[in-house]
């Protein structure tokens, strides 16, 4: 006996129907799968990820074929394509971090795709937009820092004259000599 064939009104998984309608549109930005714009986070990692996205593929204009002679026999050209440039956007105040990560960047989206897809990176300062609730950290407000670091940064701007500028400093300061324990540590 066969097995029995699906019956016209049957489910589908919504992931068929999604990826369907989502692969043009990636395409159009040089992607060639979605799974570089949905799985980011989890590529780059989440430090990476809260300070840039990807934008688009930007593949190198390919020189155009010379006309085959029919007494010529086909040949098969065996050098692999031109890598790409990856444009990312960056949230405002973070491209120079995000030129530092470059080759890190580089090396997990090309171990992701399985292939020396992306040689270079291009960077496009945009704002991003916010995270989702479910990635956002818990607290936004930063830890109280303790009294050695806050007495120490008092200390330490003494000589500032300007009111606004000397508590800034002291908060930088706090922070600063608190120690960056509460910094996440995933490059």
């Amino acid at each position: 006996m066969s097995a029995p064939s699906r019956a016209k009104g049957f489910a589908r998984p919504l992931a068929d129907y999604v990826l369907r309608e989502l692969d043009p549109l990636v395409a159009a930005r040089g992607f060639s799968e979605a799974s570089l714009l949905l799985c980011w986070r989890e590529i780059v990692g989440a430090r990476i990820a809260r300070i840039c996205a990807p934008d688009a593929l930007k593949w190198p204009v390919r020189a155009k074929a010379k006309p085959i002679d029919a007494s010529t026999p086909k040949r098969r050209d065996k050098t692999p394509p031109e890598p790409a440039t990856l444009v990312l956007r960056v949230d405002p105040g973070f491209g120079l971090e995000a030129q530092h990560f470059a080759p890190i960047i580089i090396d997990r989206v090309n171990a992701h795709l399985g292939w020396r897809c992306v040689a270079r990176i291009a960077l496009r300062q945009e704002a991003l937009a916010p995270a989702p609730a479910s990635q956002r950290p818990v607290s936004t407000r930063p830890p109280a820092a303790d009294a050695a670091a806050r007495a120490r940064a008092m200390k330490a701007t003494e000589g500032v004259a300007e009111a606004g500028l000397r508590a800034a400093l002291v908060r930088l300061g706090e922070r600063a000599l608190a120690g960056s324990n509460h910094a996440p540590r995933d490059a």
